[in-house]
C-alpha cells in the first residue's frame, strides 16, 4: 500500500502558490491539502503550481455555516461540485452541524455519496468539532447507520470535546479507525486539539495515544489490501491552534517546523 503525505495551504495562505509549492515539494511532501476557491484564476493558478512541482491536490470543504438545511445542501453541493471539477485525488469534507438532526445530516452524507459516484473521486468525511462527526459517541451511532461511510480521522477534536483520551469509548474508536480512509494527523490533548509541540517530552502520552489509533487504520488498511492511504501533517496555526505567548502573541513553536517533523517521522515509521 502506498501512503502519500500532504501538506495543508493552512496557515501559508499569505503565500504565492508557486512559492508554497516549490516550498512543500523541497520538503519532500507528495501533495497539497487545500480549500479549492470558486475564481477560476484562483484555481489555475493551484493547477500550474501544483504541475509545475508535480504536486498532488487533496480537496478540502470546510463552509458549513447555514443554519437552513436547504440552504446548506446547496452550498454543499455548489462546493463539493466546485472541488471535483479540479479533479483532486480525494476530498476531505466537513460535513454537516452538531445541531442537525441524523436526518438532516445523512441528506449531506447522502448528496456527498452521490457526487463522489459520479465524479470518481473519493469523499471523506473529517471528524471535527462543530460538524456533523464532532465527538465520538455521536460518530458511533451515524457510522452504525450508514455503513459505507468514510471518514478522515482527526481524532484530536474528540479529545478535548470528550476531555479525555477516549479510554471509555473503545468501540468508537475501533468502529472509526475501520472506516478512516485519510488521516489529518495532528495531535490533541484533554483541554484542546493541538499540543503546542508533538517534540516536546511532556506531550508523549498524547503522541503516543494518537500514534496508536494511526497505527491501528495503517494496519486494517493494508491488511484490506488497499492501495493507497493519504495522510496530512495538519498541525495549525497561531490562530487559536499554535499558542502563543500573551501580550506579544509570539508562537511557541513553528507550524511549518512541526508538520515537515510529522511528516518525516511517519513517513519512516509507515515505511
Amino acid at each position: 500500500m502506498q501512503i502519500k503525505f500532504f501538506c495543508p495551504r493552512w496557515g501559508a495562505e499569505s503565500q504565492s502558490w508557486d512559492s508554497f509549492s516549490k516550498k512543500v515539494k523541497d520538503a519532500g511532501f507528495d501533495g497539497i491539502e487545500t480549500l479549492v476557491p470558486l475564481d477560476e484564476n484562483e484555481k489555475n493558478e493551484i493547477k500550474d503550481a501544483l504541475k509545475k512541482q508535480d504536486l498532488l491536490l487533496l480537496g478540502q470543504y470546510h463552509q458549513s455555516f447555514e443554519k437552513d438545511i436547504k440552504t446548506h445542501l446547496a452550498n454543499y453541493e455548489k462546493h463539493l461540485r466546485n472541488i471535483a471539477a479540479m479533479h483532486p485525488m480525494a476530498i476531505d469534507s466537513q460535513t454537516g452541524k452538531d445541531y442537525f438532526t441524523f436526518e438532516e445530516n445523512k441528506q449531506l452524507f447522502d448528496l456527498a455519496t452521490r457526487i463522489s459516484k459520479e465524479s470518481g473521486i473519493p469523499i471523506y468525511h473529517e471528524t471535527h468539532r462543530n460538524k456533523a462527526l464532532f465527538a465520538a459517541h455521536v460518530s458511533k451511532d451515524i457510522l452504525s447507520r450508514i455503513p459505507g461511510l468514510q471518514i478522515t480521522a482527526d481524532f484530536s477534536h474528540w479529545c478535548c470535546v470528550a476531555e479525555s483520551f477516549l479510554q471509555d469509548q473503545q468501540e468508537a474508536m475501533a468502529l472509526a479507525c475501520s472506516r478512516a480512509a485519510h488521516i489529518h494527523a495532528r495531535v490533541g490533548h484533554v483541554e484542546g486539539p493541538q499540543v503546542s509541540d508533538p517534540r516536546a517530552p511532556e506531550w508523549k502520552t498524547a503522541v503516543d495515544t494518537h500514534l496508536g489509533w494511526w497505527d491501528t487504520i495503517i494496519d486494517q488498511r493494508r491488511k484490506s489490501g488497499a492501495k493507497i492511504t493519504t495522510i496530512t501533517a495538519e498541525f495549525g496555526p497561531a490562530d487559536g491552534y499554535l499558542p502563543v505567548m500573551p501580550y506579544t502573541q509570539v508562537p511557541v513553536a513553528d507550524q511549518w517546523e512541526i508538520n515537515v517533523y510529522m511528516m518525516k517521522m511517519l513517513r519512516k515509521r509507515y515505511a
